[in-house]
């Protein structure tokens, strides 16, 4: 079965799914088993997914390749050839035990070529004179093409001046792609039964082919046009039922228990946002407050991704979603995934609360015993209104007495389990309302197959007197020299510094620069007249803790550290931000560390040391808007790379390609919401194969975490 694309705490109402199943059993030949020759072959067969005829013809192409005239066969060049058979044999071999060869004669239009089998006496009577076959091999001028795998084919002569590309399909050891498209040719007729899950009003409002025409055209179609209009059928199947699993998804969290409604007056954060904030909120927070007050109003918990520019005031929004359970009586909490972020959090919301007193704490798993205990007690009784911290906060032994808000930040760093943990700390079987952040700008293409079943808000717009940064890239002696002498600059006017480096401590395998090694050689050299602090994810929090409130207070001039500093950190007197080997870090990352910079006043400069041809280095130089960055990501390294534990993993979907696709994700997410507000459950009977298909590509696997 294809793995999940989704995974995650809510999964498909699994008895709703079967509820009064509507079974359509394959057709005979689609579940019939493969025959395939040899032990090897079957397991090759099995690692690939391949069991019966259904999943042979599911296993479609990866692509097509050029097929060579025999006449420009390089030696020792491994290549696939459609040639035509003149002659044929079997000729007996010696060793014992070992089947005849068939050697056979076979010819294009450019010349003709010897060619031998291995232990395939009956290919005499499968290969007559004058069948048409695709033969890929190894060719040696004198031994003439050793066949490593074979298919009769219609294709035109290799060549020819019409002459096409042959299928190419994902193989593994004991089974070759030409092995492959002759079993699939074998069962070419199997395509008839395939079944179409679309309902007719999808598929004719889409303008998609039929699912059996779309995979043949994958398969054996000479026509671009055609193997396009095939892919794109394909990708709107997976993308829909992705979609469809989503709808499900957020159907059922708006079935289960309820959230607390917070609708009263606005006595506690009106007074905050009058008379303790130093700054007017923007455009876009005022815009972000309307739409969660809406959410905190009702009893369906609210489930929001809060997407900011890095600077926009994300903490701030999130902070006044707190406030209302504040004012209210409840509790709320934050969790953040590092103690540093954490902590910065917990000073953010210290300094954004002025004068205002909220009874507010901050638990980590470096906090002392007796100050837990403390904080433990007075959370269980309601004393502790506000609470900051890591994944301490799921721990058992921590009780709320009436949480109604969570935010949880940089969410995509938790696992499913711990996001689930803490929503199950809702009072009296309430469960909170939650509010998802993350500073890393999503494009929309993976905002839409991610988090589909959440509502979105963008913070673009930053606040007034935000100065921008200029960032170059240096790559020579030269500039680096130039460079240090720009921080020197800035140190003597009475501004701070960032140096990152990738490495903790240096490093026989790779060639990078390290924090440690890096804060030595400029505390004795280029910033020898400065005062430098190292931080890193080795030391001990109380070292890290003091690290950076020495930095934060101005008692240390240059922060040199690893990427600990990449979100969270506001120093508004920094003004410059140095990283090295920046090649090694991707867009986003990039993006979050400049964002460090910029926070005050005065102009600031980030420097990147990487390479001249950089794509991605270059990029940050001439834009500054993250999502615009964040789509120029997804151009550059591709969908697959963009997902899974961080940003990187296997790609969710074998058709689908972003951002090539992005308007069929939009167009199968209208019509999952159009389904699932008309049928919930796919009862209806045109409904009922896509209902099927659902349920096995989710339903036996709605136990595993969604990635959300």
């Amino acid at each position: 079965m294809p793995q999940t694309a989704f995974t995650g705490e809510h999964s498909l109402d699994a008895e709703e799914l079967a509820e009064a199943p509507v079974r359509y059993p394959s057709p005979r030949r689609l579940a019939t088993p493969l025959k395939l020759d040899g032990a090897k072959a079957k397991q090759a067969a099995e690692a690939l997914g391949l069991r019966t005829v259904a999943d042979l013809l599911e296993h479609v192409p990866r692509d097509r390749r050029e097929a060579r005239a025999i006449a420009t066969l390089a030696p020792e060049e491994t290549a696939t050839i459609v040639a035509e058979v003149r002659r044929i044999k079997a000729r007996p071999v010696r060793r014992r035990g070992m089947r005849p060869l068939v050697e056979a004669t076979v010819a294009d239009h450019s010349g003709s070529l010897r060619v031998t089998f291995f232990q395939q006496p009956w290919l005499v009577d499968r290969y007559p004179p004058g069948t048409r076959v695709i033969l890929h091999g190894r060719f040696d001028p004198r031994r003439g093409f050793t066949v490593q795998g074979h298919a009769e084919t219609t294709e035109p002569l290799s060549g020819d001046a019409d002459a096409t590309a042959v299928s190419h399909y994902p193989a593994t050891d004991g089974l070759s792609s030409t092995q492959i498209l002759a079993l699939v040719r074998r069962h070419a007729a199997a395509f008839d039964d395939v079944l179409e899950p679309l309902p007719a009003a999808i598929r004719t409002g889409e303008r998609l082919p039929d699912r059996p025409t779309a995979l043949r055209a994958l398969h054996f179609s000479a026509e671009d046009s055609d193997h396009e209009q095939g892919r794109r059928r394909l990708a709107f199947d997976e993308l829909l039922l992705g979609q469809l699993a989503l709808q499900q998804r957020r159907r059922g969290r708006s079935r289960g228990a309820a959230a607390p409604r917070i609708d009263g007056p606005r006595g506690l954060t009106a007074r905050w946002l009058q008379e303790a904030l130093p700054f007017k909120l923007t455009g876009d927070q005022r815009e972000a407050i309307a739409v969660i007050d809406a959410d905190l109003a009702r009893d369906e918990p609210m489930q929001r991704l809060l997407m900011g520019e890095v600077g926009s005031g994300k903490t701030l929004v999130a902070l006044y979603a707190m406030l209302r359970a504040v004012e209210h009586g409840f509790q709320a909490a934050l969790m953040a995934p590092t103690e540093t972020l954490a902590e910065q959090h917990f000073q953010t919301i210290q300094t954004l609360l002025g004068a205002e007193i909220v009874r507010l704490g901050l638990l980590t798993g470096s906090t002392p015993a007796g100050r837990r205990s403390d904080l433990l007690a007075k959370l269980a009784t309601g004393e502790l209104s506000l609470l900051v911290g890591t994944h301490a906060l799921i721990e058992e032994s921590v009780q709320f007495n009436r949480l109604a808000v969570v935010v949880v930040d940089e969410q995509h760093r938790f696992g499913v389990d711990q996001r689930a943990a803490l929503d199950r700390k809702g009072a009296d079987g309430e469960r909170p309302h939650v509010l998802h952040m993350t500073a890393t700008p999503i494009p929309r293409t993976l905002a839409l197959s991610h988090y589909g079943d959440l509502d979105f808000t963008v913070l673009r717009e930053l606040p007034r007197g935000r100065r921008p940064i200029e960032t170059f890239l240096c790559s020579s002696e030269r500039e680096r020299e130039r460079a240090y002498e720009r921080i020197r600059e800035e140190l003597r006017a009475g501004r701070q510094a960032f140096v990152v480096c990738p490495l903790v401590e240096e490093s026989e395998l790779l060639q990078a620069r390290a924090a440690t090694t890096e804060f030595e050689r400029l505390a004795t050299g280029p910033l020898r007249d400065f005062r430098l602090v190292l931080l890193h994810g080795q030391l001990r929090p109380s070292e890290k803790a003091e690290a950076m409130a020495a930095f934060a207070a101005g008692d240390a001039d240059v922060l040199v550290a690893t990427t600990v500093i990449e979100v969270g950190i506001d120093v508004p007197n920094a003004s410059v931000m140095l990283v090295e080997d920046a090649d090694r870090y991707g867009i986003s990352q990039l993006h979050q560390l400049r964002g460090r910079i910029g926070r005050g006043a005065h102009a600031s400069l980030c420097l990147l040391f990487g390479r001249r041809d950089s794509e991605r280095l270059r990029a940050l130089v001439r834009e500054s808007d993250g999502f615009e960055l964040a789509e120029i990501d997804l151009r550059l390294r591709g969908e697959g790379e963009l997902v899974g534990t961080r940003q990187s993993g296997a790609a969710l979907y074998r058709f689908a390609e972003f951002p090539r696709d992005v308007e069929l994700l939009e167009a199968a997410q209208r019509w999952a919401r159009e389904l699932t507000a008309s049928d919930p459950t796919l009862a209806e009977p045109e409904h009922a194969l896509l209902r099927d298909l659902l349920r096995r590509r989710y339903g036996q696997e709605a136990q595993a975490p969604i990635r959300a």
